[in-house]
């Protein structure tokens, strides 16, 4: 039954909203960083909504809060790794250009934002924190820009595949 739903609200945010509406509704939802980007994408990607909340799930937080390389950038490698990916280990050329496409991702992010690293981003000075999430309150949503990150990261790499289709 939830996965029912889950396609259904996949659906119908992908017939009513741009992949920016739809990461940042997400994210208001209380879903993490990762998942808000990756999931605003699923229906393009060919994965139903409840698969691609468990594969980003561990990412939000800087990786599972430790305040690493944020959520949304790692979403946005996820979806350009489904969509451009390589899948033959031994060759190097193909290698190169996706992880030129990965540093590019990367460096677009960077150049709005000063950094793609969580505790950076959010002004943080220690590396790991209790992996208990924060609640999502509104003096939350208040303090935090994340929701400006999710909304940013899902532009990024929506049009980084209408330039690459």
């Amino acid at each position: 039954m939830l996965n029912v739903l889950a396609r259904l609200y996949c659906l119908l945010y992908n017939n009513t909203m741009d992949y920016r509406e739809k990461a940042e509704s997400l994210f208001l939802e209380g879903y993490n960083c990762a998942q808000s980007v990756f999931c605003a994408f699923c229906d393009d990607l060919g994965i139903d909504f409840e698969t691609a909340l468990k594969m980003s799930s561990s990412f939000g937080g800087g990786m599972g809060r430790l305040r690493e390389v944020c959520g949304v950038v790692s979403a946005m490698f996820m979806i350009a790794g489904l969509k451009y990916g390589y899948t033959e280990p031994n060759n190097t050329t193909v290698k190169a250009e996706h992880y030129a496409r990965i540093q590019e991702l990367a460096e677009e992010f960077r150049a709005k934002h000063g950094t793609i690293i969580c505790r950076e981003l959010l002004g943080l000075d220690v590396q790991q924190q209790s992996p208990v999430p924060e609640e999502r309150t509104a003096e939350y949503y208040q303090k935090r820009p994340c929701k400006n990150f999710v909304g940013d990261a899902a532009e990024l790499i929506a049009g980084y595949i209408r330039r690459n289709s």
